[in-house]
């Protein structure tokens, strides 16, 4: 029988209608923006991390210190008010100090059993905050240092150590080097000092107050010690004490000293603590640099209009720099700095979604925002490794990867992470590109390294973003790699620039 050829186009023409209108999970699977993960160099760096010699990145040696003595003796005048730029060196964990890890699956699951307690740490700073625990209601201290007088009694945790990039800067007049970890989620400098009732290893001497001619005791009454969340007084004194979530803690007298920034000068009467009980693996380093938002957090001591660094990767042995007071880059992609009226330490970002393979991920934009009572929102963080997502947010981008990868090989889970792919025999792979999109229609591309992370050495790759219960978003410093991150703090904005270590 002869084929109604009226009827044939309606059948055509409907199939095609249907075919167009097919969702994107039911229809081929199309992407336009990829990008090329290096699974040679990534396991490169793995295979080297493991084996590297921190005896190679050589500290400032007596000489060095010596040339920069007389710059940094006649900047130490400079006041808080008129600061100019300043500039530090910045090093990643591993290369202070000798692995003790076997092999790099083993380095990895430390790691992220201390980013856990990390994001614990700061989930419980936002907690009081919001509640309003300010400040402890201390008896006077008598005559030791004890924790345990000065707030709750700390929990002991395995020493998993604290921190992941570091900087070299020195501390009194004559200036002393001394490698400190660098952590935007605090606020208190500090540093261990003699004499010590409990100190742990470091590369450095420990500090000898009595030989700066800086040095000084903040009084009860100071302000700054008013600014402390935990304080106590004893024989007019400030003491202080600061606590993380891996049940590391420090203890001490409150003080003010000189700190030199390298060749770029010096800054007199910065509030610190002088540690006499320190508990915890600080992984060689002295002490502490706090460069939140908090009145008594570096950058605002110095006053700085904005504050800036890049963290190369973990797995390098390469530096870069922590600047104060310099420009962002011209192509910095820019979104707006929130700050929570509850808690001023954290950098609240103006984040709306991703997108992934050049699509946007149906995520509602009301999950990464902060409400009027302090909750949500998503913050930037140093210390913090592997960017946390709202369950909801989360499933929905790790979704639209998968869907947008079906080449890669699965290769099931690994501790926190539940999306891995068996990279081995690779030596390099394109994948879809996933890119921030912040308020304003900014859109930044991530490398692919910094979400497809090796968690061994024979090729296991990890999707590196991982789900979180908590309100409160973060992202972390594995997603920041290779970034500069621009704080512009007298503007409100922060700006992501790559490739400007």
């Amino acid at each position: 029988m002869a084929q109604n050829p009226f009827r044939f186009f309606v059948l055509t023409f409907s199939a095609l209608i249907f075919t167009t209108l097919l969702p994107p999970t039911l229809s081929r699977t199309v992407v336009s923006d990829t990008t090329v993960l290096d699974v040679a160099g990534s396991l490169s760096q793995a295979h080297d991390v493991i084996s590297f010699d921190p005896q190679t990145l050589k500290p400032l040696d007596h000489q060095e210190a010596a040339e920069l003595q007389p710059q940094a003796q006649a900047q130490a005048q400079l006041n808080s008010s008129s600061v100019s730029s300043l500039t530090l060196q910045l090093h990643p964990r591993e290369s202070l100090y000798t692995s003790q890890h076997k092999d790099y699956k083993s380095l990895v699951r430390t790691r992220l059993a201390r980013d856990s307690a990390r994001v614990d740490s700061l989930n419980t700073k936002l907690q009081f905050a919001l509640q309003g625990v300010n400040r402890a209601d201390l008896e006077p201290m008598q005559t030791e240092i004890r924790p345990e007088d000065l707030s709750t009694p700390v929990t002991s945790g395995t020493s998993m150590g604290s921190g992941e990039y570091f900087t070299r800067v020195g501390v009194g007049n004559p200036a002393k080097q001394f490698y400190m970890v660098l952590d935007t989620g605090s606020d208190v400098n500090w540093l261990q000092c003699q004499p010590c009732s409990d100190c742990y290893q470091q590369a450095d001497p420990v500090f000898n107050p009595t030989g700066s001619s800086t040095f000084r005791q903040l009084s009860c009454d100071a302000p700054q010690c008013s600014a402390l969340q935990v304080s106590a007084c004893r024989n007019g004194k400030c003491l202080y004490q600061v606590s993380y979530g891996d049940g590391s803690y420090t203890v001490g007298d409150y003080v003010t000293e000189t700190v030199s920034f390298g060749k770029s000068g010096a800054i007199n009467t910065v509030a610190m603590g002088c540690g006499h009980d320190n508990e915890g693996l600080f992984v060689a380093a002295a002490g502490l640099l706090g460069l939140g938002g908090g009145s008594l957090s570096l950058p605002s001591q110095v006053k700085a209009s904005s504050l800036s660094y890049c963290l190369v990767n973990r797995d390098s042995s390469a530096s870069s720099t922590l600047e104060f007071n310099s420009a962002a880059p011209r192509d910095s992609v820019i979104a707006p700095l929130l700050k929570n009226r509850k808690l001023g330490t954290f950098y609240y970002v103006g984040l709306t979604g991703f997108s992934v393979g050049g699509r946007p991920v149906s995520i509602p934009p009301s999950l990464f925002q902060m409400d009027e009572a302090g909750n949500g929102g998503i913050i930037v963080d140093s210390g913090t490794a592997i960017t946390r997502l709202q369950t909801g947010a989360y499933n929905a981008l790790r979704d639209a990867f998968k869907r947008l990868a079906p080449d890669l090989t699965p290769a099931g889970t690994f501790a926190l992470f539940d999306t891995c792919y068996d990279l081995s025999g690779k030596t390099s792979v394109r994948v879809p590109t996933v890119s921030f999109l912040f308020s304003g229609g900014k859109s930044f591309p991530l490398p692919a390294k910094n979400y497809l992370i090796p968690v061994d050495n024979s090729g296991t790759f990890c999707f590196a973003f991982a789900p979180t219960s908590s309100a409160l978003s973060i992202i972390g410093n594995v997603q920041q790699q290779g970034t500069r991150v621009s704080y512009d703090l007298a503007n409100n904005r922060v700006g992501f620039s790559p490739n400007k270590c």
